[in-house]
Order: C-alpha cells, then structure tokens, then sequence
C-alpha cells in the first residue's frame, strides 16, 4: 500500500534506514550516525551498529529494512 506523503512523515520523526521504523529526532533510542553529510536516526543500538558497517546496503532503494 503507497503513503500518502502528507500523512506519513512528520517533521519530528524520521525512519531508521535499518528497520524502518520511525525514530523522534530529539531523542533517538538508538543514537545518530553521519554518513556522506547527512544524519540517520535509529531505534536502538543494535541498528546504528549494523549502519556503520554497511550504510550502501541500508541506503539502496531495493532494501526493504529487517525485522
């Protein structure tokens, strides 16, 4: 089923590109990580972590995230 954009994202929140839940920027259960200048937020640790070591795999379009 699409999202509609207008009632999917809020300004707040972001997904975390591992597991694709949504995570609240102000306070990111998982912490933050940089990658090629831009900020992702994550829902635990464990996500971060596995970010870290493969961004390009979390960041390709095909990836439909774990859980």
């Amino acid at each position: 089923m699409p999202k509609i954009p207008f009632f999917s994202h809020h300004p707040d929140v972001e997904i975390d590109p591992v597991c694709k839940m949504e995570v609240e920027i102000k306070k990111p259960p998982g912490g933050t990580h940089e990658h090629e200048g831009a900020t992702y937020y994550f829902c635990a640790p464990g996500c971060r972590v596995a970010f870290s070591k493969e961004p390009e795999k979390y960041l390709d379009p095909s990836y439909e995230g774990s859980m």
